[in-house]
């Protein structure tokens, strides 16, 4: 039996000018995860990512932890995360403010978690992204393909959490609801764990912080 880890990207830039790159925060989460997984002997078989700098940035700064270089890692570009301004567009007229206050980030959440079940549901089509089955697909056929060519090898992900919720949900069977509400909770540099033989994959931890579980990195905890 085999074992999928795949961990969320560390703290983007929400609100920026340019989301798509870790903060200083997501950069040292990075490395603590990689740290941490040294200290106990951690070794990958093969690394897998979705395409977006966030995601190589995060898989460097875990790399850096771990004292490892390589350069085989897969990059897979069904991995990568919904455009959550698409979504938004798709039931709020108008470019939303960058969000500065609490009721201002509280509303593009909840702007996001409608948008979502929209498109999950086939009610929208966000434009310059894939129908939600396409979406699906694209994650799907990365678990297929860790099935088919890694049975018994520790397999690492680095993700989004769309791709690693919506990976949840299709193993778990949840509805688009639930699936959402994964999604919405799901912490930066987050494991989550998969089982797997060459026939499916099977849940075993969820959002775990690990690395983080220390009160030196109270502070260190994000979602964004």
């Amino acid at each position: 039996m085999g074992t999928l880890y795949l961990v969320r990207h560390g703290q983007a830039s929400f609100g920026a000018a340019d989301y798509d790159n870790l903060s200083e925060l997501g950069h040292r989460q990075s490395v603590r995860l990689g740290e941490y997984w040294r200290e106990r002997g951690m070794h990958f078989d093969a690394v897998i990512t979705g395409t977006l700098k966030r995601h190589r940035q995060t898989w460097e700064g875990i790399a850096e932890g771990l004292a490892l270089k390589r350069d085989d890692v897969l990059p897979w570009p069904g991995l990568n995360e919904y455009d959550s301004e698409a979504v938004i567009a798709t039931i709020h007229e108008g470019k939303l403010e960058k969000p500065d206050s609490p009721e201002m980030y509280r509303h593009h959440f909840r702007l996001l978690r409608d948008g979502l079940g929209a498109w999950m549901q086939g009610r929208t089509q966000p434009v310059g992204m894939p129908s939600y089955v396409d979406f699906l697909a694209g994650v799907t056929t990365a678990l297929d393909h860790v099935r088919d060519r890694h049975h018994g090898a520790k397999v690492l992900v680095v993700s989004s959490g769309g791709p690693i919720s919506t990976a949840v949900g299709h193993v778990l069977g949840t509805s688009p609801e639930t699936t959402i509400e994964l999604n919405l909770r799901i912490r930066n540099t987050a494991v989550t764990e998969f089982a797997f033989t060459p026939k499916r994959h099977m849940l075993v931890t969820y959002n775990t912080l690990p690395h983080l579980d220390a009160a030196a990195y109270e502070n260190w905890i994000t979602y964004a």
